[in-house]
């Protein structure tokens, strides 16, 4: 396969956000520089993704449709661009703003390229000293690498994925402006992601984190980490294990965010609330340069009229409303109030215990399946119905296990709608998006893996197919 011809953590710097500068600058190449434990810890700040999927994922989904606004409804062109670009799954070839699939490819690579100098110090030979940023410093490499797998590459699929092209998995840091990357293949992509969570979860040691445990990998999120990755390599007895990690002996639903306490506070009080450190759902969040949260409602594929009464307003297989209010005066506006600031969650605990679910089903755990999805209801409806896997299959007409999936699926369709991961399980099980005003992509549609930058082209990779 050919081979990338370029340094690609200097270009995710140059096409990067403006704070990648402040990042060449403060850091320079003379290693020396760097002595102390703080140092590394404040390199490694700078080593998680400053931009977000959220634009791009939630337009691909079937969580959007056409609401016929303009540009100038936001005023946020850029933004506009993305969205509708990504709503009709046309390359973005050029435009490379905050919440561009292009950007976001350069700055997972700018986050990966911190991530490699921060090891660099820590595997030196006063390594013990460095332990928890080596921790931390794994895991974010492989939180960069697993999502770059996952938008510019085909998901795992053991019968495929030594021969599918994967990314490039870097694992050093260069000091030549040429340097060599191939992509390899998805299996060695994820051998190599595996690899660094194993090795980086016994090294987390939350004490460094000071007052900002939330903002880094803390031992919940690493462990949320690799509940997703496990669920996506389809191991799910890891997903279960690392699931209950994240868990341990506390009960669930304490955990999970409280949509009905949410309903009580008025808009700019959920806002705030859904992101705050302070609330337990929340593992892992992350400041960005990102303008969606300011301005997702008003871009022209959203959430609209159908896809609000099949979602919350038609019946479900709780039996009760669900505890969260859409907002907004018209179709063209709807929206639930999520953002506040730039601050968004990357891994909260409605993934966890829906992951969780998908792993207890598969297993043929149905008991422990019904039990993870009680918690869910008790927190997202004001009357807490119970539901059994008769109820279930007798809402869905289905098979039991294809029945109790679609009901994890719906759950976690609810939780994070607005946010980009429903794109992650149509990729992982191969679902077609269908839309009732707008294209129709199959689960073969070879626009579904993201296309790579033309530099990339440019410097002899071969790019995915069209």
């Amino acid at each position: 396969m050919k081979k990338i011809i370029i340094n690609i953590s200097l270009l995710g710097c140059i096409f990067s956000i403006a704070s990648c500068e402040k990042y060449l600058t403060t850091i320079p190449d003379d290693r020396t520089v760097v002595t102390r434990v703080d140092q590394v810890t404040q390199i490694l700040t700078t080593a998680y993704p400053q931009r977000t999927y959220m634009n791009f994922a939630e337009a691909m989904s079937d969580n959007a449709e056409d609401k016929g606004n303009s540009a100038a409804v936001t005023g946020d062109q850029v933004g506009y661009s993305i969205n509708l670009q990504a709503y009709n799954y046309q390359d973005n070839a050029i435009n490379i703003g905050d919440d561009a699939s292009i950007g976001y490819f350069y700055d997972c690579y700018r986050a990966i390229a911190a991530a490699n100098l921060a090891l660099s110090y820590c595997n030196g030979a006063d390594s013990a000293k460095f332990r928890a940023q080596k921790g931390e410093a794994l895991l974010c490499r492989a939180y960069s690498h697993f999502m770059l797998a996952m938008f510019f590459a085909k998901p795992y699929d053991a019968a495929t994925a030594s021969s599918d092209p994967g990314i490039p998995y870097i694992t050093s840091i260069e000091t030549k402006v040429f340097a060599s990357y191939d992509r390899k293949t998805v299996q060695y992509v994820y051998d190599m992601i595996e690899k660094d969570i194993n090795a980086g979860i016994p090294l987390i040691d939350e004490k460094i984190y000071g007052v900002a445990p939330k903002f880094h990998f803390n031992l919940q999120a690493a462990h949320a980490l690799a509940a997703r990755f496990y669920l996506f390599k389809k191991d799910y007895a890891q997903v279960i294990a690392h699931a209950n990690a994240v868990f341990g002996n506390t009960a669930p639903a304490t955990l999970l965010r409280n949509q009905v306490y949410y309903k009580s506070l008025a808009y700019a009080a959920q806002q705030q609330a859904y992101t705050l450190a302070s609330d337990n759902a929340n593992l892992l969040l992350q400041e960005t340069s990102s303008s969606y949260g300011g301005n997702f409602y008003g871009y022209k594929f959203g959430m609209g009229e159908g896809i609000r009464a099949k979602m919350f307003d038609a019946a479900n297989v709780t039996g009760a409303a669900y505890a969260i209010t859409v907002y907004g005066a018209s179709a063209s506006f709807y929206n639930i109030p999520k953002f506040y600031t730039n601050v968004y969650p990357l891994l909260s605990t409605e993934e966890v215990l829906m992951n969780r679910t998908e792993a207890n089903i598969a297993l043929k755990n149905y008991t422990d399946a019904i039990t993870d999805m009680n918690s869910w209801i008790s927190r997202n409806t004001s009357t807490a119905p119970k539901i059994t896997t008769t109820t279930v299959t007798n809402f869905y007409k289905m098979s039991l296990d294809s029945s109790m999936l679609q009901a994890t699926l719906d759950f976690k369709r609810i939780s994070y709608i607005e946010e980009g991961l429903r794109w992650l399980d149509i990729i992982r099980l191969k679902m077609p998006v269908a839309r009732r005003n707008g294209p129709t992509i199959l689960a073969d549609d070879k626009r579904r893996v993201l296309q790579l930058p033309a530099e990339a082209s440019n410097a002899g990779v071969i790019l995915n197919p069209r």
